[in-house]
């Protein structure tokens, strides 16, 4: 048995010593990286490569899907925004490969929101403009969709605040395939010229152990960085937690007052050696949260993916989840959103919308299943909730059955008080609300937004590009899902309103999705069970 990694140290003693790594609470000189070697003598197991993983292995959150709600009784729907966009690459990834996705890899918010919106850009003092849009809803007409959008206010990267980064990479023997370290290290190489002289680059990367292999390096020692990249190769077991405590500690040391201090963690998710249980690493995560330090998360590579823990861990380090399944979305995340990724200029984003039982019969929420927050949450300033980066679009939709509709979603009693007639005569559709804190560390109180929503014409065809293109991505998510919820709703339908959509699509994101929906149509159709005679 040969090890495929060691450090190289000082000394022949210490490289025999190697294979067993440092321990979590150790530094190590950032000169020291690691290299591929092969050394005469035996390993211990430790040091071999895992086998294969299957797909079988990947581990998704359980969705249960959001029901439609009865606007007398339960009139308050609450949220908190999420812009990860991990759930749609990562199924593109499998429709690229000819496989479905399983339903609860679909995060349709996620999916509506890995795409730009044509919203107002911010002009005031606050951080993001609102934009609301009432239409038609596509898959079935006797309802309506209601829009809610955010768009947050875009920061030159040359000149934010300093970055404190740490990469938290994983180089155990599971990445040790194209689209995982390969890849990992072509992603972040693309991000490196967006650097400067002010920002700090750490590098810390775990296998069997920990080791800090660049420490606090400058961001124009371009090269040095590129090349601690470069040398880094997969072998060993995935000591995570043991990772994401150096982490921490390198980045604490590295600390940059009212700068952006972030870990970026980058693995295929798997955490099976030192602190590995989900509620051990949250609750490290949410500590060193309050104390300036974000974590972001990249999953890289199919068949060992743990998205139900990488979705949890960014969740709680008040950063963002993605998954990078080729140079395109690498080059998408790490430098068109370069901003964005980095830098927040909004947290614990949480929106409530009261609907007008006189206007809105019944209503539901599409997506979001993992973000619901109970009425009261909305004024607590202790609930955590999701981040806003610089230039990010915040996109939902609702579907609605409007007043004076027979028809009943909900398949509850009619209500002896609540329910009494409805004297309220205004002609508000709803009324939906915001509550964000700054970005800086020392900003704990909430400030409140609203905006009034009013039931002007649904009219689909009249309905904006904005409308049309969420419209498309919640159908096709629906149908991927295959929700009971989905109507009328047909491929077809989708890729229309897709095609209306793409006059803004500079960067080809709308035609990879219309691409993604013709081929989830042919391997559905190839799926289908054939009819009986």
């Amino acid at each position: 048995m040969k090890c495929s990694t060691l450090l190289v140290m000082a000394s022949l003693a210490i490289i025999a010593a190697a294979c067993n790594g440092p321990s979590s609470e150790e530094k190590i000189s950032n000169t020291q990286v690691y290299y591929d070697m092969t050394p005469t003598a035996p390993c211990l197991d430790a040091c071999a490569p895992p086998p294969p993983q299957n797909e079988t292995e990947e581990a998704y959150s359980t969705i249960t899907e959001n029901q439609f709600r009865n606007s007398k009784s339960d009139p308050l729907s609450t949220f908190s925004i999420d812009v990860d966009a991990a759930s749609y690459s990562n199924v593109r990834k499998k429709l690229m490969d000819g496989n479905l996705p399983p339903a609860d890899a679909v995060r349709i918010e996620e999916f509506i929101n890995y795409f730009s919106y044509n919203y107002p850009k911010p002009e005031g003092k606050e951080p993001f403009t609102i934009y609301t849009e009432y239409a038609e809803c596509p898959w079935n007409s006797k309802h309506t969709l209601l829009q809610i959008g955010l768009k947050g206010k875009e920061i030159d990267a040359m000149n934010a605040a300093p970055n404190n980064l740490v990469f938290l990479l994983d180089v155990s023997g599971s990445m040790d395939e194209p689209d995982k370290l390969p890849l990992l290290k072509r992603a972040f190489k693309l991000m490196i010229p967006k650097l400067r002289e002010e920002d700090r680059v750490s590098i810390v990367v775990y296998a069997g152990n920990a080791g800090l292999v660049l420490d606090g390096a400058r961001g124009d020692q371009k090269e040095k960085i590129i090349e601690a990249l470069e040398k880094l190769q997969a072998g060993g077991s995935t000591a995570g937690g043991q990772g994401i405590s150096l982490a921490y500690a390198t980045a604490k040391e590295h600390y940059i007052k009212n700068g952006n201090n972030r870990i970026i963690l980058s693995t295929d998710g798997d955490f099976n050696v030192g602190i590995s249980s989900v509620p051990e690493l949250e609750k490290l995560i949410t500590e060193k949260r309050e104390e300036g330090i974000y974590l972001s998360v990249l999953g890289f590579g199919q068949g060992n993916l743990k998205d139900n823990t990488m979705e949890t861990l960014a969740d709680k380090g008040n950063g963002n989840y993605y998954f990078i399944d080729n140079i395109l979305e690498a080059r998408k995340v790490l430098v068109s959103q370069f901003g964005g990724t980095l830098t927040t200029i909004a947290k614990d984003v949480k929106i409530q919308v009261e609907f007008n039982p006189a206007k809105v019969k019944e209503y539901r929420l599409i997506g979001y299943e993992n973000r619901m927050l109970a009425a009261e949450d909305f004024n607590d300033d202790k609930k955590d909730a999701g981040e806003l980066g610089a230039g990010h679009c915040v996109t939902a939709l609702y579907e609605i059955v409007p007043a004076g509709s027979a028809e009943s979603r909900t398949n509850i009693d009619d209500l002896k008080y609540s329910g009494q007639p409805n004297t309220n005569t205004a002609p508000d559709l709803a009324t939906v609300k915001f509550r964000y804190k700054g970005a800086k560390k020392n900003d704990t109180t909430s400030l409140y937004l609203q905006k009034v929503v009013y039931p002007l014409a649904a009219v689909k065809e009249k309905s904006s590009a904005n409308m049309k293109l969420a419209s498309a991505v919640s159908e096709f998510g629906m149908l991927l899902r295959d929700s009971k919820e989905k109507g009328d709703a047909s491929f077809d339908e989708a890729i229309a309103l897709a095609s209306a959509a793409k006059a803004n699509d500079a960067e080809g994101y709308v035609a990879g999705l219309i691409d993604m929906m013709k081929i989830a149509k042919d391997l559905k159709a190839s799926s289908a069970p054939a009819p009986t005679e």
